[in-house]
C-alpha cells in the first residue's frame, strides 16, 4: 500500500453531512483502493474453517497498514472522533475460540510472511443477536452487513456449482484482504440460487436437533469444502497444469476441527474425475491433508448417519466407505487388534454413522493438539490406538493470539507504558516482552496499576450506557467470558458468588474489597441447561446488585451481545480471568492468554493452557485450584457422590438448593429443576455431577477470597498482574503459526 496516497486522498475527503455507515464505507475503500494481495508462492497453506471470528475489521486493518493514528488524526481535524465507527458490527463469521483462533492464525501468517490463505463461509446473520428479557437468552437475526461490508470484494468471475443430489448451489467467493508483512486473503463463500440454496450461508450452526437441521449442517460443511477444494484444484491448474501427482507438493491443507472434513472425500472425488485412480487419489489427499483436533467432547466428534449422507451426497458416502475399507485393510495389515480396529473405524456400525474425526485420523499426515495436555490426551485416550502405531503423525501446537489486535489495539495505554520500558519491537517479536521482567519496579507498577484502572473505568461507562448497569468505585474485576457449555462451568461461578454474597449478608466475612463479576456468554438456541445456566446467573446479579446492604462490595453483570470488540474492552479491564473448566477437557483456549498479556492473574483448573500459563509466570503469580486429571478420571470410574458432598457443607447446600426452593424462579419452565437434577440425580447419558463441580466449589470459594485478600497489597498484586504480561509473549500466534509452517506444513518463507 502507498500509505501516502492513502493520507492524502483521506485529507480530500468530503466528510460533510454524512452519515457513520457512510463515512465507514467510504474510508474503507479508501483504503481497501490501495491494497493488493501478494503473488501465491510455488507452496503455500490453506486453512479451512467452518467459522474466523475476525471481530471488527476496520481498527486492525488500519492498524496493519500504519495508518490508524494518521487516520484519526485527520478525522479529528475534520471533527470526528475515530471511536464512532465502533457503532459498525462485528462480522458474525464464528461463535467462540474455534473462530477467535483461525482468525488470530489468519493475522499472523500475514505478519510473519507465511503464504497462507483461509476458507469459510459468508454467514447472512451468523449465530445470532443476543438479547436477555426477563433473564432469559433471546435469539435475533444478526444482520451484521446492514452498513455495508466494504472489506470484502465479490469475485463473480470465479464462482463455483456445488452440487447435491437433491439441487444445485452456486458458491461465490467474496475475498478479504489479511495485512502484514504480506497480503494473505480470507475468501468466504456466500451460497446463492433459490430459497433452499441460500439457507446454506444464512447462519452459523443451524440447530441440528431434527433431521432437517442435520441436513443443513451436512449441507453446509460440504459447500464449505467443495468450494475449497475446488478453488484449490483451480489456482494449482493455473500454475502446474493438469499434472496432479505434484498437487502435494504445492499445497498443505488444514482442517480446523472436523467440519470441513468433507475436503477429503472431496479432494479424492475430484482426482478420480481428472483421470487418477482412487488408491492415487488417496495417496496424495493423505500428503496433502493436515487435522486440528480441538475437543475430547463426544458431542463435538462429529457423526453423520450414512442414511443421511447418502440421501444428499451419494457419490460422497460411496468414497467414505471406500476409505473406511481402506483403513481396515491398512490396520488389519499393521497388526492392530480388533479393539484397535473398532476405536479407529470410521465407519461405526453401531451407530450406522461415519466417524469424521476417525477419518481426519486415518487420512492427515499431521495431527495436531492445541495445548501440551490435550496433546498428551488425545494420544493417551481419544486415539490411542492409531497414536500406539503412528506415532510420527502426532504433534502439538499450542493455540497462540495475535498481540497486535489483543494487546496493541485492545490496550493502547498499557502498550505506551511497554513501549516506554522495552521499546516498540515488541509488536513484531513478542519475545522482547520477556524483558519486562527486568521493570517490576514500584514506579513500573504503580503505572501499571493506573493503567488497569483506567482501562476499569472505561469498560465500567461502557456497560453503563449498553447494559444499564452503574458499577461505582474501583473494584476488583473477576471476568468469565465464553462459550456457554456445563463443561466451562459457568454454574460454578454463579454458586461461588451466591455463596459470597450470603457470607457477606450474615457477616461470616468481615474484611472483602469490593468485587464484580462479570459473565459474557451464549448459548447454543437448542441447549436447555446451558439457557438455564444463564437464566439462573441473572437471577443471582438481579439479587446482589438490588441489595443496598452489599452491594457496594459486591455486584455482578451480564454483558449482551458477547463479542470481540466487547471482549478487547474486558481483556484490557480484568483483573482476574476466570478459567475454571472441569480437568481434561478444555483442549486449550485462548482467552485465558488474551487476559494473561492484559496482566490479569488466573483464577482457574490445571486444564488446557491454564498449565502453561502457569509454568510460564509461575504458580505463585497465579491462582490455582481443583482436581487435576487424574484425580478427575479415578472419580469418573467410581467413588463420587455429590449427594454426600451437599449433606456435609450446609452452605454449599443452601447455595444449590437456591435452584429449587422458590428463591429464584424460571417461571415454572423447568430449567432450575433440570440443573439441579442434573447435579444431583443426573440424567440417561449422565450420572449426577458429571462435571465435578461440587468436587472443586470449596476450593474455587477459597481461592477467591485469597484473591479479594491478596489484592489489598496492589504494588504486590500488581506484581503478579504485570509478571503475567510479562512472561506471556510464548502465547503470540506469531510463534503457533510459526510452528505450523515448520512442524506440519513443510513451509518456509
Amino acid at each position: 500500500m502507498e500509505k501516502q496516497n492513502y493520507i492524502d486522498a483521506l485529507k480530500r475527503l468530503n466528510t460533510g453531512e454524512k452519515s457513520v455507515s457512510q463515512l465507514y464505507n467510504e474510508i474503507s475503500m479508501l483504503a481497501m483502493s490501495y491494497i493488493r494481495a501478494d503473488e501465491k508462492p510455488k507452496r503455500c497453506a490453506q486453512y479451512l474453517s467452518i467459522e474466523f471470528l475476525i471481530g471488527r475489521v476496520f481498527y486492525n486493518n488500519l492498524l496493519e497498514l500504519g495508518v490508524l493514528k494518521e487516520t484519526a488524526g485527520i478525522l479529528k481535524g475534520k471533527g470526528i472522533d475515530i471511536t464512532v465507527f465502533e457503532e459498525i458490527e462485528d462480522a458474525a463469521l464464528g461463535n467462540g475460540g474455534l473462530g477467535r483462533l483461525a482468525a488470530c492464525y489468519m493475522d499472523s501468517g500475514a505478519a510473519v510472511g507465511i503464504p497462507l490463505y483461509g476458507y469459510g463461509i459468508r454467514y447472512r446473520y451468523g449465530l445470532f443477536r443476543q438479547k436477555f428479557e426477563n433473564g432469559y437468552q433471546k435469539e435475533l437475526p444478526d444482520d451484521w452487513q446492514r452498513f455495508g461490508d466494504p472489506w470484502s470484494i465479490r469475485k463473480e468471475q470465479e464462482k463455483q456449482t456445488i452440487r447435491f443430489a437433491d439441487m444445485e448451489v452456486e458458491a461465490v467467493p467474496y475475498d478479504m484482504p489479511i495485512i502484514g508483512k504480506r497480503v494473505n486473503v480470507l475468501r468466504l463463500y456466500q451460497a446463492e440460487g433459490n430459497e433452499n440454496a441460500e439457507k446454506i450461508s444464512g447462519v452459523l450452526y443451524p440447530p441440528d436437533d431434527t433431521e432437517e437441521g442435520k441436513l443443513l449442517r451436512i449441507r453446509q460443511e460440504y459447500f464449505l469444502s467443495a468450494a475449497a477444494v475446488g478453488d484449490i484444484i483451480r489456482e494449482y491448474e493455473k500454475r502446474h497444469g493438469n499434472d496432479y501427482r505434484q498437487f502435494a507438493l504445492g499445497n498443505s491443507i488444514q482442517l480446523n476441527d472436523t467440519h470441513p472434513v468433507f475436503a477429503i472425500p472431496e479432494l479424492i472425488r475430484v482426482l478420480q474425475e481428472k483421470g487418477l485412480t482412487y488408491r492415487a487419489a488417496l495417496k496424495t489427499a493423505k500428503q496433502v491433508f493436515n487435522y486440528t483436533n480441538h475437543t475430547i467432547l463426544p458431542e463435538a466428534l462429529e457423526h453423520w448417519d450414512v442414511r443421511l449422507l447418502k440421501k444428499i451426497l451419494p457419490e460422497i458416502t460411496e468414497i467414505l466407505l471406500s476409505i473406511n475399507t481402506s483403513a481396515r485393510y491398512r490396520h488389519r495389515k499393521e497388526g492392530y487388534t480388533s479393539q484397535e480396529i473398532a476405536a479407529t473405524s470410521i465407519y461405526v456400525h453401531s451407530r450406522r454413522a461415519i466417524s469424521m474425526a476417525n477419518t481426519a485420523v486415518f487420512v492427515a499426515n499431521k495431527i495436531n493438539g492445541v495445548a501440551e495436555i490435550h496433546s498428551e490426551i488425545i494420544k493417551r485416550d481419544l486415539f490411542a490406538a492409531e497414536y500406539s502405531h503412528h506415532p510420527e503423525k502426532f504433534t502439538n501446537v499450542t493455540n497462540g493470539v495475535a498481540q497486535r489486535r489483543w494487546l496493541q489495539l485492545a490496550n493502547p495505554e498499557l502498550s505506551s507504558l511497554l513501549d516506554r520500558k522495552i521499546g516498540q519491537d515488541w509488536r513484531e517479536r513478542f519475545e522482547e516482552l520477556g524483558n519486562l521482567n527486568e521493570h517490576a519496579d514500584t514506579e513500573t507498577l504503580s503505572d501499571f496499576i493506573r493503567v488497569k484502572e483506567e482501562k476499569k473505568a472505561q469498560l465500567f461507562r461502557y456497560i453503563e450506557q449498553t447494559e444499564g448497569v452503574k458499577i461505582g468505585g474501583n473494584r476488583i474485576l473477576f471476568a468469565q467470558v465464553k462459550r456457554l457449555h456445563e463443561y466451562k462451568r459457568q454454574l460454578m461461578t454463579a454458586f461461588a458468588l451466591l455463596r459470597l454474597y450470603y457470607d457477606l449478608k450474615n457477616g461470616k466475612i468481615k474484611d472483602f474489597t469490593p468485587s464484580v463479576f462479570l459473565f459474557g456468554a451464549k448459548s447454543a438456541p437448542s441447549y436447555f441447561r446451558a439457557k438455564g445456566i444463564i437464566k439462573y446467573i441473572n437471577e443471582i446479579i438481579k439479587l446482589i446488585n438490588a441489595d443496598p446492604e452489599t452491594n457496594s462490595l459486591l455486584m455482578g453483570v451480564f454483558v449482551t451481545e458477547y463479542n470481540v470488540s466487547y471482549a478487547e474492552k474486558i481483556v484490557a479491564a480484568a483483573d482476574v480471568s476466570l478459567q475454571v473448566s472441569t480437568a481434561g477437557l478444555e483442549a486449550s483456549g485462548t482467552g485465558n492468554m488474551k487476559f494473561m498479556m492484559n496482566g490479569a492473574v488466573t483464577l482457574g483448573t490445571m486444564d488446557g493452557a491454564n498449565i502453561e500459563i502457569v509454568e510460564k509466570a509461575g504458580e505463585e503469580n497465579n491462582y490455582i485450584f481443583g482436581a487435576r486429571v487424574d484425580e478427575i478420571e479415578k472419580l469418573r470410574e467410581g467413588g463420587y457422590n455429590p449427594n454426600t458432598y451437599l449433606k456435609e457443607h450446609a452452605d454449599w447446600k443452601k447455595v444449590v438448593h437456591t435452584l429449587t426452593d422458590g428463591t429464584f424462579s424460571d417461571d415454572e419452565k423447568g430449567y432450575f429443576d433440570e440443573l439441579y437434577r442434573s447435579l444431583t440425580v443426573g440424567a440417561s447419558w449422565h450420572k449426577p455431577d458429571h462435571y465435578f463441580i461440587f468436587r472443586d466449589l470449596e476450593e474455587y470459594y477459597q481461592a477467591t477470597l485469597q484473591v479479594n485478600h491478596d489484592y489489598k497489597n496492589r504494588i504486590g498484586f500488581a506484581n503478579k498482574q504485570f509478571n503475567n504480561t510479562a512472561n506471556s509473549f510464548y502465547f503470540s500466534s506469531d510463534r503457533s503459526i510459526r510452528e505450523y509452517a515448520k512442524k506440519i506444513w513443510s513451509l518456509s518463507y
